[in-house]
């Protein structure tokens, strides 16, 4: 529950081409805006060894974490490693997983959140997304997650659920849309509880697995589990039905047969 410095920055990963590194919890990635001088790219460069100094900011980010969730972030260390990484984003072959403390007590333990979302276009209301139903919504798209129950218990003494989300697609703000439209947002989400959320000292999302299908080697990453007693007592646990290492491995064994099944298709179709 520490705030972010720039001195506590975590390695979760290092090799020649990559460095993935646990994100904190309300910290940007960069910024253009002198006054902000706490990102994650003022902390990576207390490693100048990694810098690419072939880039304006040294650092290649593979991809974006919003500014209040914690978790794995993933940096390339140079051109063609970006490259690489890039396209196992374009072509949706990356697997992420999501832990987060949802309020209410979710009845459906594993269920799919199919939202288009769009961009809020609602007075006072711009720097959100929305579903595709409400009023002011702009071109909304398909978006898909997957979420399914870990947990119920208690946070501050109100029911909450943990949870493990998948998103299926990369739409911004998703997770945090999705599980509001299902009635049950995240714990601590100032901005899609309008601001009656506040109490929490952070929102309850987390980064928790990145896999990336790299040639030779693949990358897999998890960034932990913040949400536990141990770290935050207002977290209370009551009813257990899965451990979260038996829900992220049956995900990856779930993306291995996908991905198997796109080998035999594409080969069946000459591709």
């Amino acid at each position: 529950t520490e705030p972010a410095s720039l001195e506590n920055l975590r390695v979760l990963y290092h090799s020649h081409d990559y460095v993935v590194v646990d994100k904190h919890w309300d910290l940007r990635i960069d910024s253009k805006m002198w006054y902000e001088k706490l990102t994650v790219q003022a902390q990576l460069h207390h490693f100048p060894q990694l810098a690419d100094h072939s880039t304006y900011y040294g650092f290649r980010f593979c991809h974006q974490l919003d500014f209040s969730t914690s978790g794995a972030l993933c940096v390339a260390l140079n051109k063609a490693a970006a490259g690489r990484a890039y396209r196992c984003f374009k072509d949706r072959t990356v697997t992420k997983a999501y832990l987060a403390l949802v309020r209410g007590w979710v009845e459906a333990e594993i269920q799919t959140l199919d939202f288009s979302i769009g961009k809020n276009t609602a007075e006072g209301k711009t720097h959100m997304m929305c579903v595709e139903a409400t009023e002011g919504c702009e071109k909304p798209k398909t978006c898909r997650s997957e979420l399914a129950v870990l947990e119920y218990g208690l946070y501050d003494g109100e029911p909450v659920t943990k949870a493990l989300l998948q998103p299926l697609t990369g739409r911004t703000h998703q997770l945090r849309v999705h599980c509001s439209a299902i009635g049950h947002p995240i714990v601590g989400d100032v901005t899609y509880s309008c601001g009656a959320d506040a109490g929490p000292y952070r929102m309850m999302l987390h980064a928790h697995l990145l896999h990336l299908p790299l040639e030779p080697q693949p990358l897999l990453v998890c960034a932990g589990d913040p949400f536990v007693p141990s770290v935050d007592p207002k977290w209370l646990p009551q009813r257990s039905l899965r451990m979260l290492s038996a829900a992220v491995a049956s995900l990856l064994e779930d993306k291995a047969r996908e991905g198997q099944c796109q080998e035999w298709l594409n080969e069946w179709s000459g591709v």
